[in-house]
């Protein structure tokens, strides 16, 4: 969205494509850097902070391993188990302590127990943000003509793809979903060209 949005602030200044080019790419791979390293930050925060209570779980299960076992029986419990399955259930999970401290972090602490990867998050959002971001940049990139309106175009179809496939994890239809995400991309487009224009004028 914010690469297109310049291409539309630049062609609506009337600039030449190769500052639409240039500002392009470097809002690509600027912004695709600076996300990247903010899901590396974040997912490493959250994998540093599941190890810390990891560590801790088990600590207390050294220390205090009946008042774990309560623990876990009193979630068991809450799930619906009860008299000997219910004990049952307790035994078999305290005999294995990864399986003990995975069920305390999941149901305890709403954590998924595998720890996230931070590298590969990293590297997924900066190769996500590249092959959507380069979009709007290709007419101008292959020297198309009319670049802007190609832009338009292969922009538009991504914007109403990416919302369509939103809808996979929401409750409006998808056809619904990519008019609202597409909508949302044009009015932020539609801005930056009027803000261009103004430039142009001046």
């Amino acid at each position: 969205m914010t690469t297109f949005a310049i291409v539309a602030g630049v062609q609506g200044a009337g600039l030449p494509h190769g500052i639409i080019l240039a500002l392009g790419t470097a809002n690509v791979l600027a912004d695709g850097f600076s996300m990247a390293a903010s899901n590396y930050s974040g997912t490493k925060a959250e994998r540093d902070d599941m190890m810390r209570l990891r560590a801790m779980k088990t600590r207390r299960i050294e220390t205090d391993p009946e008042g774990e076992r309560e623990e876990i029986r009193r979630t068991l419990r809450a799930k619906g188990l009860d008299g000997a399955v219910l004990d049952e259930a307790v035994g078999v999970i305290s005999a294995n302590k990864s399986a003990w401290i995975d069920l305390v972090l999941g149901d305890g602490h709403g954590l998924d127990p595998q720890a996230p990867a931070p590298i590969r998050a990293a590297l997924a959002t900066f190769a996500a943000f590249l092959a959507a971001g380069l979009i709007p940049l290709l007419p101008y990139a292959l020297g198309l003509e009319p670049a802007f309106r190609l832009s338009i175009i292969a922009t538009g179809l991504v914007f109403f793809a990416i919302g369509a496939l939103k809808s996979r994890w929401s409750l409006s239809a998808w056809w619904r979903s990519g008019i609202e995400t597409l909508a949302i991309g044009a009015a932020a487009a539609s801005i930056a060209y009027l803000v261009g224009t103004l430039f142009r004028m001046a």
